[in-house]
C-alpha cells in the first residue's frame, strides 16, 4: 500500500512553519498514543505514521529532500527512530515530557557526545581564479574547546563534581496524577541543566562553559575548474562538539565575479572581438585575449559577422582533471559610423564594381559634394 503524504498525515500545508508542525503533532500524538488507546492496532499504526511524518518534516534537510523527491528521498519512509514494534509504552513519560517542557521529541535529551555545528563561509573569487584554482587563507569565527580546561569548564587543577540532585544522570523524575492514572515525567535536571555535573570553580578562560569563541585562520585550496555556486567541504573545521563530540565541518560556497570579456558555458568560454569591414572582407591576423595570454587568430577573407572560431584547449580546466575546454571567438564586424567624403565615394564605387545599384539619392549626394569642393 502506498504511503500517505506526510503533510496530509499531520494535516498541515506544505508551507507550514515549525510552530504549526509542533502544534499539529502534539494534537495527533495525544489522540493516538497507545496509552490512550490500549489494544487498538489502528491507533498504534496512526501513532507510528504521525511520528514518522513529524520526524521528517521537523528536520530541515530531510524536509528539503522529501519536498524534492518524496518518500524516495528519505529512504525507508525517512523515519530513523527505530520503530515502535514491541515498544514498551509503559506510561505517558515521553508524551508528557513533550507537552509540559523538557525538549521536543520522543526520547528526551541526549547526554552523549554531540557533533559541533557546521559553518558556512561565502568566498568571492575572480574568473581566472575559478579557472586555475587558488590557495588562500580565510579567517573563521568559531567556537573551540577551551585549551585551559580542555573542555571541562573547571579551573585547571580542579574537576567537575557529580550533581547531587540527579546523581549524575542529568535527569529528574516527576510524578503526575492525570485522568489516566499516575505517570512519571522525566525532565532535565534544573540544578546542572542536564549535564550531570556541576562546576564549583569555573575556568577563568571560558567562564565554565568549556568552549571559547575565537578567530581561526583556515587554509583553503580552491581546485581549478570550480564554478559559481560550487561548495567545498573542509572536514572538522566547524564549531567544537560538546561532551567530547567531534567538531562540525566548514562549507565554503564559491561566488565567481563576472569577467569583462569572457562568458563561461560549462568548460568552454566565449568572447566577442570587433573587426573592421576591411579586415572581415580581406582577412586578417588578430591578437586574441585568452586566459593564457594573447594568441594569434587568422580569420579568412569574407568572414561574416557572428562567425565563431575555436581555440582548442584555451577554456576552463575540468574539475577532476582530464584536459580543458575550448575558447570560442565570435567575430563582430563593426560598421563605421562616420565616413569622410572620400570614403563614401570609394564605397559607392566599390558597390558599383560589385554590381550593386547606388540609389539616385546617393548619386545626387556625391554630385553635390563634387560641386561644392571642386573635386
Amino acid at each position: 500500500m502506498s504511503k500517505r503524504d506526510y503533510y496530509e498525515v499531520l494535516g498541515v500545508s506544505q508551507n507550514a512553519n515549525e510552530a504549526e508542525l509542533k502544534k499539529a503533532y502534539r494534537k495527533l500524538a495525544r489522540q493516538y498514543h497507545p496509552d490512550v488507546n490500549p489494544n487498538n492496532p489502528e491507533a498504534e499504526a496512526k501513532f507510528k505514521e504521525v511520528n514518522e511524518a513529524f520526524e521528517v518534516l521537523s528536520n530541515t534537510e530531510k524536509r528539503a529532500q522529501y519536498d524534492q523527491f518524496g518518500h524516495a528521498g528519505v529512504g525507508n519512509g525517512g523515519f530513523q527512530g527505530g520503530g515502535f514494534e514491541g515498544a514498551n509504552f509503559g506510561g505517558f513519560g515521553d508524551l508528557f515530557d513533550m507537552f509540559f517542557g523538557g525538549g521536543f521529541g520522543m526520547g528526551g535529551q541526549s547526554r552523549g557526545p554531540q557533533k559541533g555545528s557546521d559553518l558556512r563561509y561565502d568566498m568571492e573569487i575572480s574568473f581566472a581564479e575559478a579557472a586555475f584554482g587558488l590557495d588562500t587563507e580565510i579567517d573563521i569565527p568559531r567556537t573551540e574547546e577551551c585549551a585551559a580546561c580542555h573542555g571541562s569548564g573547571a579551573a585547571p587543577g580542579t574537576h567537575p563534581a557529580t550533581c547531587p540532585k540527579c546523581h549524575g544522570t542529568g535527569q529528574i523524575q516527576v510524578q503526575q496524577n492525570t485522568a489516566f492514572g499516575r505517570f512519571v515525567n522525566v525532565r532535565p535536571c534544573d540544578r546542572c541543566q542536564g549535564e550531570g555535573k556541576i562546576v564549583d570553580t569555573p575556568c577563568k578562560e571560558c567562564k565554565g562553559q568549556g568552549r571559547v569563541r575565537k578567530y581561526r585562520k583556515i587554509k583553503v585550496k580552491i581546485p581549478g575548474g570550480v564554478d559559481n555556486g560550487s561548495r567545498l567541504r573542509i572536514s572538522r573545521e566547524g564549531e567544537a562538539g560538546t561532551r567530547g563530540g567531534p567538531p562540525g565541518d566548514l562549507y565554503v560556497y564559491i561566488h565567481v565575479k563576472p569577467h569583462e570579456i569572457f562568458e563561461r558555458h560549462g568548460q568552454d568560454i566565449v568572447c566577442e572581438i570587433p573587426v573592421s569591414f576591411v579586415q572581415a572582407a580581406l582577412g586578417a591576423e588578430l591578437q586574441v585575449p585568452t586566459l593564457d595570454g594573447k594568441v594569434e587568430l587568422k580569420i579568412p577573407e569574407g568572414t561574416q559577422s557572428g562567425t565563431s572560431f575555436r581555440l582548442r584547449g584555451h577554456g576552463i580546466p575540468h574539475l577532476r582533471g582530464g584536459g580543458r575546454g575550448d575558447q570560442h571567438v565570435r567575430v563582430k564586424v563593426i560598421t563605421p559610423k562616420k565616413l569622410n567624403d572620400r570614403q563614401k565615394e570609394l564605397l559607392a564605387e566599390f558597390a558599383k564594381a560589385g554590381g550593386e545599384e547606388v540609389s539616385a539619392e546617393e548619386k545626387s549626394f556625391f554630385k553635390k559634394v563634387k560641386d561644392a569642393f571642386g573635386v
